[in-house]
């Protein structure tokens, strides 16, 4: 997917996972960081997803089969 530059917001891109957004105004750069993010959700069941950096996932158990007796 393609993100559009903004005005005023300066995009790095290092390594092949890793983007820094950076600029003068601290609300603007929050904003487009979190619109970059909700490009792909973090997904608490796979941990895949776009996150900040530091964030932690709690990664929630799936369904688990019930052990009783065969029908």
């Amino acid at each position: 997917m393609v993100f559009k530059k903004q005005p005023g917001i300066k995009f790095q891109v290092e390594g092949n996972n890793k983007v820094t957004v950076g600029g003068y105004d601290k609300q603007m750069v929050g904003q487009v960081a979190y619109q970059i993010k909700m490009i792909k959700k973090p997904d608490v069941y796979k941990g895949k997803g776009i996150r900040y950096l530091g964030e932690k996932l709690r990664i929630k158990p799936g369904k688990k089969v019930k052990a009783g007796p065969a029908a």
